[in-house]
Formats: structure tokens, C-alpha cells, sequence
């Protein structure tokens, strides 16, 4: 078995963009009442005291957008100081990062993932549902900044919706030549937008990686992350490429982390609802928090049967989330 040491952490639901592939267009969402959301404190005691003691180390914090979370640097930098903690990254789409990226490095955040899926701004506003002028600027000022400021290297996810951004794969790709930046490309999924994805489909890694190596080769790259992604790199780049194939590559059995929503649901898999317990209900039942490892622990046993492949034995239906709830 994998060993499972790498917990996503949502730490809100609401996200100041609305992605085609997150969060469908007309689509209207319960966002989780503050009450409801985990506070600094619950997740402090639940990282500590549980999830810590069951063996995980390293942490991402997600959302929805996590800058929109009151108190961001001050729960950043608690988090990293943790002597325990191994690795803090972020998956941010950027929009708020400029004037904070210097304090988020201070705090301590060790890598920053940022969303940027397209270098047109108007197919970003289509992607992103976001119209006002000035937002594709906002975004890419917020990755020169976290650059400049030490987070070195620096990813930049792409989700690929064929005949939406499928064009744009050279350019994106070609941001890794001269600067120590990995873009990711990450195969659409059904899971946000499943309208979407009936209606478009996705294009595999293999397709994507053809495409790159005719125009300027490709060789594998002996960079190794700490996610799913294949890495590979253009000859004489700084930078890496890497592919996330969850649709043509099934990576369950290489699968090294769980996801914990912004309201306390351990969650095992992100494609298969199977096995997900509620522990902020737990916590605030007056449940140890010896008996909530224990609840984890037997999560972690049988998290090896809960996956992708086995997604249509899951529950599905009873606990159905977009990705903006599930944290990514």
C-alpha cells in the first residue's frame, strides 16, 4: 500500500471566480454558513492532534480561493511552524496574491500552485466567469510577485477544455523555456461540470505531449513532485512540464493523499464519494481526539479500495459536491 502522508485542506468553499470547470455557469451553490466552516482553531487541533500523530506531514491548503479565509498569514504561518510539518504548499487562482505573496513567504508557505489557463484574457474571463477588465492582468501580477518574492520554482495549473484553451498548449508550454516555472497540464474531469464534459470531452496527456515534443522534443525530467504529475522538460529549459492524467492514466494506486473539506469531511478519494466521515462533527460531539485518529486510521487502511476504478461502488448521491466544495 501507498504510504498516505499528503492532506489537502479546504479552508472555504466560496471562490471570488467561477470556472467553467468548477463551478458550472448558471449553476447556484449553498455556500457553508461561517458557523459551519472549520475554525482556525478546530483545524489547528484536528492537524495536531490527529492527523499529524496517523503520519501526515505535508499539507495544502485549497479552497474554493483560500486567500478569501480571514486570517490567511496568521493561519499559514501557525501551520508551518508546526515542528511536525514537512511541506506547506497553496493552490490559489492568484487574483488576490500580489500584495500578500511577500508575507505568505515569510510566514513560511514553502510552494504556491496557480491557476492560469489561458494567456488571452478574454478566453480567461470566458474560462473563469470572470468579465471585468483588468482580472487577467491581476492574476499574472500576482505570479510575477510570488516569483520575485522566492517562490522558486513556481506551477502554474492548466485545465485543458478542448476548443476553449487546447489551442493556447505551445504558448502555455513555452513559459517553462527561460524561467524555473512548471505548468501542469491537468486533464479535464467531469467531476465540476459535467454538462461541460459530455458536451467537449478532454484531450489526454499522450495527445498534449506529442504536440510539445514535434514543436521543440520533450525528454522526462528527473524533477520528482510531490502530486500525481508525470515531468517531463523541453531540452534546455528551466522549467518543467508535467502532466496530471487522472482520465487516460489512472494514478490510484500511486494516490498519496486525502482531502478534508472547508467543513470538516475527510474525504478519500476525489472521485469516489465511498468512505468519507464528518470529523468537525466529531470534534464538536466532545469525541477524543485519540477515538478520531482511530476513525481515520481505519479510513487510511481501506483507502487503497477507494478510488477511481471503484468509483460506481461509491455513494454516489448521498454526499455529491462540485470541486469547489471538495477543495480540488
Amino acid at each position: 500500500m501507498n504510504k498516505v502522508d499528503y492532506l489537502r485542506i479546504s479552508l472555504i468553499d466560496r471562490c471570488n471566480f467561477r470556472c467553467q470547470y468548477c463551478m458550472p455557469t448558471g449553476t447556484e451553490f449553498d455556500y457553508i454558513l461561517k458557523q459551519q466552516l472549520l475554525t482556525d482553531a478546530e483545524l489547528l487541533t484536528l492537524i495536531q492532534e490527529v492527523f499529524i500523530p496517523v503520519g501526515f506531514t505535508r499539507f495544502r491548503l485549497t479552497g474554493g480561493e483560500p486567500l478569501l479565509r480571514p486570517h490567511i498569514v496568521d493561519l499559514v504561518e501557525k501551520i508551518a511552524h508546526l515542528p511536525q510539518t514537512e511541506d506547506l504548499g497553496m493552490t490559489t487562482n492568484g487574483f488576490l496574491l500580489a500584495p500578500i505573496a511577500q508575507d505568505l513567504y515569510d510566514a513560511g508557505l514553502k510552494r504556491i500552485n496557480i491557476s492560469l489557463d489561458s494567456l488571452d484574457p478574454h478566453i480567461f474571463a470566458e474560462i473563469t466567469g470572470n468579465y471585468g477588465r483588468g482580472r487577467w492582468q491581476q492574476v499574472w501580477e500576482g505570479i510575477q510577485a510570488a516569483y520575485r518574492v522566492g517562490f522558486n520554482p513556481l506551477k502554474l495549473n492548466v485545465v485543458v477544455i478542448p476548443g476553449v484553451n487546447d489551442h493556447e498548449i505551445l504558448d502555455l508550454a513555452a513559459l517553462t523555456i527561460d524561467k524555473q516555472w512548471h505548468v501542469r497540464f491537468i486533464e479535464f474531469m467531469p467531476i465540476g461540470n459535467k454538462n461541460l464534459f459530455n458536451d467537449r470531452g478532454w484531450i489526454s496527456s499522450a495527445d498534449l505531449r506529442q504536440s510539445i515534443y514535434e514543436r521543440w522534443g520533450l525528454t522526462k525530467s528527473q524533477v520528482c513532485g510531490n502530486g500525481p504529475a508525470d515531468i517531463f522538460q523541453i531540452p534546455g529549459a528551466k522549467g518543467t512540464l508535467g502532466f496530471i492524467s487522472q482520465m487516460s492514466e489512472c494514478f490510484c494506486d500511486r494516490c498519496n493523499r486525502m482531502r478534508l473539506s472547508a467543513d470538516g469531511w475527510l474525504r478519500p478519494c476525489l472521485l469516489n464519494e465511498t468512505g468519507q466521515i464528518n470529523l468537525k462533527s466529531s470534534l464538536r460531539a466532545g469525541i477524543s481526539t485519540t477515538d478520531i485518529q482511530t476513525q481515520v486510521r481505519k479510513i487510511l487502511n481501506i483507502k487503497s479500495d477507494i478510488n477511481f476504478k471503484q468509483r460506481n461502488s461509491g455513494t454516489l448521491g448521498n454526499y455529491a459536491r462540485t470541486m469547489s466544495q471538495i477543495g480540488g
